[in-house]
């Protein structure tokens, strides 16, 4: 084919400074190329979900790589940016996008026909005691039967306090809460911890302590009173070997899966595949992008049919997205085929 790429950026603006265990974000930069077949006039989007702090390829040389995919773009091959995970991911959803029917339905199902949907999390931003308080009973009231709480910006007593809070209110069948730590609990504290989360009946706890302890969180994962989710531990492993050694290693219970860190649909297809294996559960995870990102993701994810609920509701974060089908209705995600998309001049 004869192709021709382009690459922008537009930094979306958090409709509310969010909090997580790395600060509070105000806004989030991201990439978008765009590759153009010149004999048909096709083009093709995609995303490029890179976070500072988090993204193993948050990298000085992030737009050089760039520049040099869409000055390459008849020669590359998505392999050739393994050191860039978000890049190659946003490279495999952009020819995904152009051999589509459609530029926006890659993965062509009753969700993009309309006809299904996906439960999802609701997410819980750290905050002060009020403000998480607020932010549950929100979501609460908006439908969502799986809420996700940050933990770690306040005194883990009142953290605690706020989870035996809901746990009064609300039973397990009627609402199924998880914890992300974002690896913010130490070594030495970590068990005492899970503990005492375990006895407010949660379903799991994400990466409760750092990455790259190996040693450490297979210890936790083998005692702990409450299952344990892999998340950040993933991120910058590409080799098959070394996540088969990472899970053998470590045994945890569940691993989360965020196509933009980890390389791509066909990336984390591989790790959906190793968990299989050896009976690890996993879901899906968008990791902050517009909704082009999410809805490449939300809709490989319907193909994948996993009835957990998945974390799929970021789009509604920012004041700047990109209009989409897309929505979130009582603990949902859906497309709207009433509604179109608008890219707003996103390449002009």
């Amino acid at each position: 084919m004869n192709l021709t790429a382009c690459w922008t950026y537009r930094d979306l603006v958090f409709k509310t400074p969010s909090g997580t265990s790395r600060g509070v974000l105000t806004n989030k930069r991201s990439y978008f190329i765009q590759i153009t077949n010149t004999k048909t006039g096709k083009i093709g989007i995609g995303e490029c979900g890179v976070l500072a702090g988090l993204s193993c390829d948050y990298l000085p040389a992030y737009e050089q790589c760039l520049n040099k995919l869409c000055a390459n773009i008849n020669h590359v091959k998505p392999i050739n940016f393994i050191d860039f995970p978000s890049i190659r991911f946003g490279l495999e959803m952009a020819f995904k996008s152009l051999t589509s029917d459609y530029a926006f339905h890659l993965f062509p199902s009753d969700f993009t026909l309309g006809n299904a949907t996906m439960e999802i999390n609701g997410l819980i931003w750290m905050g002060s005691f009020e403000q998480m308080s607020q932010q549950i009973k929100t979501k609460i009231e908006a439908g969502f039967s799986c809420i996700k709480l940050k933990i770690g910006a306040i005194d883990f007593e009142q953290e605690l306090s706020l989870i035996q809070q809901i746990r009064k209110e609300y039973s397990t069948a009627d609402i199924e809460i998880r914890v992300d730590a974002n690896g913010g609990l130490t070594t030495e504290d970590a068990l005492k911890k899970l503990d005492s989360l375990a006895k407010c009946q949660l379903h799991s706890i994400e990466q409760p302590i750092k990455q790259k302890q190996w040693d450490q969180m297979a210890i936790l994962c083998a005692k702990t009173p409450l299952p344990i989710a892999l998340d950040e531990e993933l991120i910058g492993v590409h080799n098959r070997t070394t996540q088969q050694l990472l899970l053998d290693s470590i045994k945890p219970q569940y691993a989360i899966f965020k196509p933009s860190l980890l390389g791509g649909f066909e990336a984390t297809e591989q790790w959906i595949n190793l968990c299989e294996e050896r009976n690890i559960g996993w879901w899906i995870t968008s990791a902050l992008e517009s909704n082009i990102g999410l809805n490449a993701i939300t809709q490989f994810t319907y193909t994948l049919n996993n009835k957990m609920p998945q974390g799929l509701g970021t789009g509604q974060l920012y004041t700047n997205n990109i209009m989409s089908p897309l929505e979130v209705k009582n603990g949902h995600i859906e497309y709207n085929t009433l509604r179109q998309w608008k890219l707003d001049n996103l390449f002009n």
